[in-house]
Protein backbone atom coordinates (compact mmCIF):
# COMPACT_ATOMS: atom_id res chain seq x y z
CA UNK A 1 0.00 0.00 0.00
CA UNK A 2 1.39 3.15 -1.08
CA UNK A 3 2.33 5.29 2.20
CA UNK A 4 1.77 9.64 2.29
CA UNK A 5 2.30 11.72 5.50
CA UNK A 6 0.79 14.89 6.44
CA UNK A 7 2.41 17.43 8.46
CA UNK A 8 0.11 20.20 9.91
CA UNK A 9 -0.10 21.56 13.45
CA UNK A 10 -3.82 22.26 12.40
CA UNK A 11 -5.56 19.62 14.10
CA UNK A 12 -8.96 20.02 12.09
CA UNK A 13 -7.01 19.72 8.50
CA UNK A 14 -4.84 16.91 9.70
CA UNK A 15 -7.27 14.87 10.32
CA UNK A 16 -9.40 15.68 7.18
CA UNK A 17 -6.70 15.18 5.15
CA UNK A 18 -5.85 11.60 7.03
CA UNK A 19 -9.48 10.77 6.33
CA UNK A 20 -10.06 11.72 2.26
CA UNK A 21 -6.54 9.88 1.93
CA UNK A 22 -7.23 6.81 3.75
CA UNK A 23 -10.73 6.26 1.84
CA UNK A 24 -8.46 6.98 -1.82
CA UNK A 25 -6.81 3.31 -0.77
CA UNK A 26 -3.61 5.07 1.16
CA UNK A 27 -2.16 4.51 3.90
CA UNK A 28 -2.14 7.99 5.84
CA UNK A 29 0.65 8.55 8.37
CA UNK A 30 0.45 12.08 9.74
CA UNK A 31 2.43 13.99 11.94
CA UNK A 32 1.71 17.59 14.16
CA UNK A 33 4.94 19.44 13.53
CA UNK A 34 8.06 19.84 11.72
CA UNK A 35 10.02 17.73 13.96
CA UNK A 36 8.06 14.86 14.42
CA UNK A 37 7.36 14.74 10.12
CA UNK A 38 11.08 14.24 9.55
CA UNK A 39 11.14 11.33 12.33
CA UNK A 40 8.05 9.64 10.81
CA UNK A 41 9.20 10.31 7.27
CA UNK A 42 12.38 8.72 8.06
CA UNK A 43 11.11 6.08 9.64
CA UNK A 44 7.96 5.16 7.14
CA UNK A 45 9.82 6.38 3.83
CA UNK A 46 6.74 7.57 1.94
CA UNK A 47 6.06 8.00 -1.30
CA UNK A 48 4.21 11.59 -1.15
CA UNK A 49 4.52 13.97 1.97
CA UNK A 50 1.89 17.10 2.34
CA UNK A 51 3.66 19.31 4.38
CA UNK A 52 1.78 22.58 5.52
CA UNK A 53 4.22 25.55 5.17
CA UNK A 54 3.73 27.61 8.01
CA UNK A 55 4.33 25.71 11.30
CA UNK A 56 6.14 26.55 14.63
CA UNK A 57 10.07 25.91 15.16
CA UNK A 58 10.41 23.70 12.23
CA UNK A 59 8.62 25.40 9.21
CA UNK A 60 7.81 23.66 5.88
CA UNK A 61 10.72 24.79 4.02
CA UNK A 62 13.50 23.08 6.73
CA UNK A 63 11.41 20.21 6.34
CA UNK A 64 12.14 20.35 2.16
CA UNK A 65 15.74 20.87 2.81
CA UNK A 66 16.06 18.11 5.61
CA UNK A 67 14.11 15.70 2.87
CA UNK A 68 15.79 16.14 0.29
CA UNK A 69 19.28 16.02 2.25
CA UNK A 70 18.22 12.32 2.63
CA UNK A 71 19.33 9.87 0.37
CA UNK A 72 16.50 7.26 1.58
CA UNK A 73 13.67 10.56 0.81
CA UNK A 74 15.62 11.77 -2.39
CA UNK A 75 12.41 10.57 -4.18
CA UNK A 76 9.78 11.20 -2.16
CA UNK A 77 7.15 13.89 -4.15
CA UNK A 78 6.78 16.67 -1.89
CA UNK A 79 3.74 18.86 -1.74
CA UNK A 80 3.46 22.19 0.50
CA UNK A 81 0.35 23.32 1.43
CA UNK A 82 0.61 27.21 1.63
CA UNK A 83 -1.14 30.09 1.79
CA UNK A 84 1.50 32.26 0.60
CA UNK A 85 0.78 33.37 -3.19
CA UNK A 86 3.38 34.92 -4.63
CA UNK A 87 5.99 34.20 -6.81
CA UNK A 88 8.87 34.67 -5.13
CA UNK A 89 7.79 32.47 -1.94
CA UNK A 90 6.94 29.51 -4.75
CA UNK A 91 10.76 30.08 -5.95
CA UNK A 92 11.66 29.52 -2.63
CA UNK A 93 9.97 26.67 -2.28
CA UNK A 94 11.14 24.57 -5.27
CA UNK A 95 14.58 26.03 -4.21
CA UNK A 96 13.91 23.78 -1.19
CA UNK A 97 13.02 20.72 -2.79
CA UNK A 98 9.33 20.86 -3.01
CA UNK A 99 7.60 19.49 -6.16
CA UNK A 100 4.84 21.04 -6.12
CA UNK A 101 2.23 23.57 -4.46
CA UNK A 102 -1.31 23.43 -2.89
CA UNK A 103 -2.67 26.88 -1.74
CA UNK A 104 -5.03 27.38 1.41
CA UNK A 105 -8.38 27.02 1.49
CA UNK A 106 -7.60 23.82 -0.02
CA UNK A 107 -9.84 22.34 -2.55
CA UNK A 108 -10.01 18.68 -2.57
CA UNK A 109 -10.56 17.66 -5.76
CA UNK A 110 -7.11 19.75 -6.96
CA UNK A 111 -5.55 17.87 -4.06
CA UNK A 112 -6.54 14.20 -5.07
CA UNK A 113 -5.53 15.05 -8.75
CA UNK A 114 -2.12 16.98 -7.41
CA UNK A 115 -1.55 13.20 -5.39
CA UNK A 116 -2.05 11.06 -8.12
CA UNK A 117 0.03 13.39 -9.72
CA UNK A 118 2.89 13.05 -7.69
CA UNK A 119 2.51 9.62 -7.44
CA UNK A 120 2.51 8.89 -10.97
CA UNK A 121 5.94 10.85 -10.80
CA UNK A 122 7.46 9.06 -7.55
CA UNK A 123 6.44 5.18 -9.25
CA UNK A 124 8.21 6.89 -12.71
CA UNK A 125 11.23 7.53 -10.72
CA UNK A 126 11.26 4.15 -8.87
CA UNK A 127 11.15 2.48 -12.50
CA UNK A 128 13.64 4.41 -13.38
CA UNK A 129 15.64 3.67 -10.49
CA UNK A 130 15.16 -0.31 -10.36
CA UNK A 131 16.22 -0.13 -14.25
CA UNK A 132 19.38 1.59 -13.54
CA UNK A 133 20.31 -0.84 -10.43
CA UNK A 134 19.67 -3.79 -13.29
CA UNK A 135 22.08 -1.76 -15.73
CA UNK A 136 24.49 -1.68 -12.96
CA UNK A 137 24.20 -5.08 -12.03
CA UNK A 138 24.87 -5.89 -15.85
CA UNK A 139 27.59 -3.83 -16.16
CA UNK A 140 28.99 -5.70 -12.85
CA UNK A 141 28.54 -8.98 -14.81
CA UNK A 142 29.95 -7.85 -18.12
CA UNK A 143 33.05 -6.05 -16.84
CA UNK A 144 33.62 -9.14 -14.96
CA UNK A 145 33.19 -10.94 -18.06
CA UNK A 146 35.72 -8.97 -19.95
CA UNK A 147 38.12 -8.87 -17.39
CA UNK A 148 38.12 -12.75 -17.64
CA UNK A 149 38.11 -12.67 -21.03
CA UNK A 150 40.82 -10.05 -20.95
CA UNK A 151 43.04 -12.98 -18.76
CA UNK A 152 42.73 -14.97 -21.13
CA UNK A 153 43.84 -12.95 -23.79
CA UNK A 154 46.93 -11.96 -22.03
CA UNK A 155 47.29 -15.92 -21.18
CA UNK A 156 47.92 -16.07 -24.98
CA UNK A 157 50.91 -14.02 -25.59
CA UNK A 158 54.13 -15.75 -25.19
CA UNK A 159 56.12 -15.27 -22.17
CA UNK A 160 60.04 -13.63 -22.48
CA UNK A 161 62.08 -15.91 -24.87
CA UNK A 162 66.00 -16.51 -23.48
CA UNK A 163 68.25 -18.27 -26.03
CA UNK A 164 69.72 -17.38 -28.84
CA UNK A 165 67.13 -14.28 -29.11
CA UNK A 166 66.26 -12.45 -26.61
CA UNK A 167 62.47 -11.01 -27.29
CA UNK A 168 60.76 -8.98 -24.41
CA UNK A 169 57.29 -7.63 -24.69
CA UNK A 170 54.97 -4.99 -23.49
CA UNK A 171 51.45 -4.97 -24.15
CA UNK A 172 48.85 -2.30 -23.26
CA UNK A 173 45.17 -2.52 -24.56
CA UNK A 174 43.52 0.90 -24.75
CA UNK A 175 40.09 -1.21 -23.03
CA UNK A 176 40.26 -4.01 -20.99
CA UNK A 177 39.83 -5.89 -24.34
CA UNK A 178 41.93 -5.09 -27.54
CA UNK A 179 42.55 -5.62 -31.48
CA UNK A 180 46.43 -6.53 -30.66
CA UNK A 181 48.39 -9.73 -30.99
CA UNK A 182 51.36 -11.19 -31.12
CA UNK A 183 53.66 -14.23 -30.85
CA UNK A 184 56.64 -15.82 -31.58
CA UNK A 185 57.84 -19.98 -31.78
CA UNK A 186 60.91 -21.39 -33.33
CA UNK A 187 59.65 -23.61 -36.43
CA UNK A 188 62.25 -25.67 -35.74
CA UNK A 189 65.78 -25.36 -33.97
CA UNK A 190 67.00 -23.18 -36.30
CA UNK A 191 63.86 -21.38 -37.54
CA UNK A 192 61.93 -18.20 -35.36
CA UNK A 193 58.79 -17.26 -36.52
CA UNK A 194 57.87 -13.43 -34.74
CA UNK A 195 54.70 -11.44 -35.74
CA UNK A 196 52.28 -8.76 -34.33
CA UNK A 197 48.82 -7.84 -35.69
CA UNK A 198 46.89 -5.19 -34.63
CA UNK A 199 42.83 -5.32 -35.91
CA UNK A 200 41.59 -2.53 -36.91
CA UNK A 201 38.86 -1.29 -34.29
CA UNK A 202 38.45 -1.87 -30.10
CA UNK A 203 36.56 -3.88 -27.81
CA UNK A 204 35.15 -7.65 -27.77
CA UNK A 205 34.75 -7.78 -31.86
CA UNK A 206 38.34 -6.87 -32.35
CA UNK A 207 39.82 -9.04 -29.62
CA UNK A 208 37.84 -11.93 -31.11
CA UNK A 209 38.98 -11.50 -34.77
CA UNK A 210 42.67 -10.88 -33.13
CA UNK A 211 42.63 -13.86 -30.43
CA UNK A 212 41.04 -15.97 -34.01
CA UNK A 213 44.26 -15.11 -36.08
CA UNK A 214 46.90 -15.42 -33.64
CA UNK A 215 45.43 -19.25 -32.78
CA UNK A 216 45.46 -20.20 -36.21
CA UNK A 217 49.39 -18.61 -36.22
CA UNK A 218 49.99 -20.63 -33.43
CA UNK A 219 49.27 -23.56 -33.94
CA UNK A 220 50.03 -23.35 -37.65
CA UNK A 221 46.72 -24.31 -38.94
CA UNK A 222 46.64 -22.81 -42.44
CA UNK A 223 45.83 -25.88 -44.73
CA UNK A 224 48.72 -26.37 -47.40
CA UNK A 225 50.84 -23.55 -46.17
CA UNK A 226 54.70 -22.81 -45.76
CA UNK A 227 55.27 -21.07 -41.93
CA UNK A 228 58.62 -20.27 -43.20
CA UNK A 229 57.64 -18.31 -46.35
CA UNK A 230 56.12 -14.97 -45.17
CA UNK A 231 54.03 -14.11 -48.14
CA UNK A 232 52.55 -17.29 -48.28
CA UNK A 233 51.32 -17.00 -44.63
CA UNK A 234 49.76 -13.16 -45.37
CA UNK A 235 48.24 -14.47 -48.52
CA UNK A 236 46.51 -17.27 -47.16
CA UNK A 237 45.11 -15.18 -44.38
CA UNK A 238 43.91 -12.75 -46.50
CA UNK A 239 41.77 -15.28 -48.48
CA UNK A 240 40.75 -16.53 -44.80
CA UNK A 241 39.46 -13.07 -43.38
CA UNK A 242 37.97 -11.37 -45.79
CA UNK A 243 36.72 -7.91 -44.10
CA UNK A 244 33.56 -8.37 -45.62
CA UNK A 245 32.77 -11.49 -43.92
CA UNK A 246 34.75 -10.12 -40.38
CA UNK A 247 32.29 -7.31 -39.90
CA UNK A 248 34.22 -4.82 -41.78
CA UNK A 249 37.28 -5.12 -39.74
CA UNK A 250 40.42 -5.92 -41.27
CA UNK A 251 43.96 -6.11 -39.82
CA UNK A 252 47.63 -5.32 -40.47
CA UNK A 253 50.37 -7.89 -39.95
CA UNK A 254 54.22 -8.16 -39.58
CA UNK A 255 55.25 -11.74 -39.92
CA UNK A 256 58.86 -12.40 -39.83
CA UNK A 257 61.06 -16.00 -39.51
CA UNK A 258 64.55 -15.65 -38.68
CA UNK A 259 67.59 -18.26 -39.86
CA UNK A 260 69.74 -18.55 -37.25
CA UNK A 261 72.30 -20.45 -39.26
CA UNK A 262 72.63 -17.93 -41.93
CA UNK A 263 71.76 -15.18 -39.84
CA UNK A 264 69.01 -13.75 -42.12
CA UNK A 265 65.97 -12.86 -41.17
CA UNK A 266 63.02 -13.56 -44.06
CA UNK A 267 59.68 -10.57 -43.50
CA UNK A 268 56.36 -9.05 -44.89
CA UNK A 269 54.27 -6.80 -43.67
CA UNK A 270 50.31 -5.94 -44.28
CA UNK A 271 49.65 -2.35 -43.98
CA UNK A 272 51.93 -2.75 -40.46
CA UNK A 273 54.15 -0.32 -39.60
CA UNK A 274 58.17 -1.05 -40.18
CA UNK A 275 59.47 -3.09 -37.20
CA UNK A 276 62.83 -0.94 -36.36
CA UNK A 277 66.33 -2.43 -36.25
CA UNK A 278 69.25 -1.31 -34.85
CA UNK A 279 72.98 -2.97 -35.79
CA UNK A 280 75.88 -2.53 -32.69
CA UNK A 281 73.56 1.15 -31.31
CA UNK A 282 74.44 3.12 -34.33
CA UNK A 283 73.19 2.24 -37.60
CA UNK A 284 69.27 2.39 -38.43
CA UNK A 285 66.67 0.51 -40.79
CA UNK A 286 63.42 0.19 -41.03
CA UNK A 287 62.16 -3.05 -42.23
CA UNK A 288 58.98 -2.56 -44.03
CA UNK A 289 57.13 -4.16 -47.83
CA UNK A 290 54.42 -2.03 -49.44
CA UNK A 291 51.52 -4.11 -48.72
CA UNK A 292 47.60 -3.57 -48.26
CA UNK A 293 46.48 -4.73 -44.63
CA UNK A 294 45.07 -8.17 -44.37
CA UNK A 295 40.89 -8.55 -46.11
CA UNK A 296 40.50 -5.82 -48.35
CA UNK A 297 40.85 -7.49 -51.19
CA UNK A 298 40.54 -11.83 -51.82
CA UNK A 299 43.37 -11.85 -54.75
CA UNK A 300 46.17 -10.02 -53.58
CA UNK A 301 49.92 -10.77 -53.37
CA UNK A 302 51.98 -10.13 -50.98
CA UNK A 303 56.15 -9.03 -50.93
CA UNK A 304 58.83 -10.39 -49.03
CA UNK A 305 62.04 -8.75 -48.14
CA UNK A 306 65.51 -9.99 -46.33
CA UNK A 307 67.95 -8.88 -44.18
CA UNK A 308 71.08 -9.47 -42.64
CA UNK A 309 71.34 -9.87 -39.02
CA UNK A 310 74.31 -8.27 -37.63
CA UNK A 311 76.16 -9.32 -34.70
CA UNK A 312 74.24 -7.24 -31.60
CA UNK A 313 71.33 -6.60 -33.57
CA UNK A 314 68.23 -5.10 -32.09
CA UNK A 315 65.00 -5.62 -33.60
CA UNK A 316 61.49 -3.20 -32.55
CA UNK A 317 58.27 -4.25 -33.64
CA UNK A 318 54.91 -2.40 -32.68
CA UNK A 319 51.93 -1.43 -33.67
CA UNK A 320 50.82 2.13 -34.34
CA UNK A 321 49.37 2.88 -31.18
CA UNK A 322 52.37 3.54 -29.69
CA UNK A 323 53.06 6.66 -31.69
CA UNK A 324 49.78 8.07 -32.99
CA UNK A 325 48.19 10.41 -30.84
CA UNK A 326 47.51 13.82 -30.67
CA UNK A 327 49.70 16.71 -29.16
CA UNK A 328 48.87 20.35 -27.96
CA UNK A 329 50.77 21.40 -31.24
CA UNK A 330 50.27 18.81 -33.47
CA UNK A 331 50.81 14.79 -34.57
CA UNK A 332 53.35 12.59 -32.59
CA UNK A 333 54.06 10.18 -35.59
CA UNK A 334 56.15 7.56 -36.84
CA UNK A 335 59.64 9.49 -36.93
CA UNK A 336 59.11 11.34 -33.58
CA UNK A 337 58.80 7.68 -31.67
CA UNK A 338 61.81 6.52 -33.78
CA UNK A 339 63.86 9.89 -32.51
CA UNK A 340 62.40 8.79 -28.79
CA UNK A 341 63.19 4.96 -29.26
CA UNK A 342 67.10 5.98 -30.71
CA UNK A 343 67.08 8.67 -27.80
CA UNK A 344 66.12 5.55 -25.24
CA UNK A 345 68.56 3.28 -26.89
CA UNK A 346 71.59 5.97 -26.64
CA UNK A 347 71.16 6.68 -23.25
CA UNK A 348 70.44 2.68 -21.54
CA UNK A 349 73.41 1.11 -20.11
CA UNK A 350 72.04 -1.98 -21.35
CA UNK A 351 69.00 -3.43 -22.99
CA UNK A 352 66.62 -0.68 -23.47
CA UNK A 353 63.48 -1.31 -20.35
CA UNK A 354 60.18 -1.26 -22.64
CA UNK A 355 58.70 -0.11 -19.49
CA UNK A 356 60.48 3.31 -19.07
CA UNK A 357 60.07 3.97 -23.17
CA UNK A 358 56.07 3.39 -22.83
CA UNK A 359 55.90 5.82 -19.41
CA UNK A 360 57.99 8.09 -21.48
CA UNK A 361 55.82 7.96 -24.45
CA UNK A 362 52.71 7.78 -22.08
CA UNK A 363 54.47 11.36 -20.75
CA UNK A 364 53.41 12.71 -24.44
CA UNK A 365 50.54 12.11 -24.45
CA UNK A 366 47.10 14.67 -23.54
CA UNK A 367 45.77 12.65 -20.88
CA UNK A 368 48.73 10.52 -19.97
CA UNK A 369 47.17 7.44 -21.93
CA UNK A 370 47.32 5.93 -25.09
CA UNK A 371 44.13 6.33 -27.21
CA UNK A 372 44.72 2.83 -28.85
CA UNK A 373 46.21 -0.64 -27.68
CA UNK A 374 49.47 -0.66 -27.38
CA UNK A 375 52.27 -3.32 -28.25
CA UNK A 376 56.00 -3.90 -28.92
CA UNK A 377 58.63 -6.55 -29.40
CA UNK A 378 62.11 -5.95 -28.38
CA UNK A 379 64.15 -8.96 -29.95
CA UNK A 380 67.93 -8.96 -29.52
CA UNK A 381 70.10 -11.44 -31.83
CA UNK A 382 72.99 -12.64 -29.89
Amino acid sequence: MVSILVIDDDLVLRMVLQKMLTEQGYQAIAAADGKEGLTLAKQHQPALIICDWLMPEINGLEVCRQVRADPDLAATFLILLTSLGDVADRVKGLDAGADDFLTKPIDFSELKARVRAGLRLYNLNQDLQRQKQLLEHQKQILEAELAEAATYVRSLLPPPLHSSVEINSQFIPSLQLGGDCFGYGWLDQDHLAIYLLDVSGHGIGSALLSVSVLNILRSQSLSGVDFYDPSAVLTSLNQNFIMQQQGGMYFTIWYGVYNQKTRRLTYAAAGHPPAVMLSDRQELWQLETLNIPIGFFPDVSFQTSCCEIPLDTEIYLFSDGIYEFGLSCGIFGLEQFIETLYRQISQASDLLDLRQLINQLRSYTPQHRFEDDVSILQIRFK
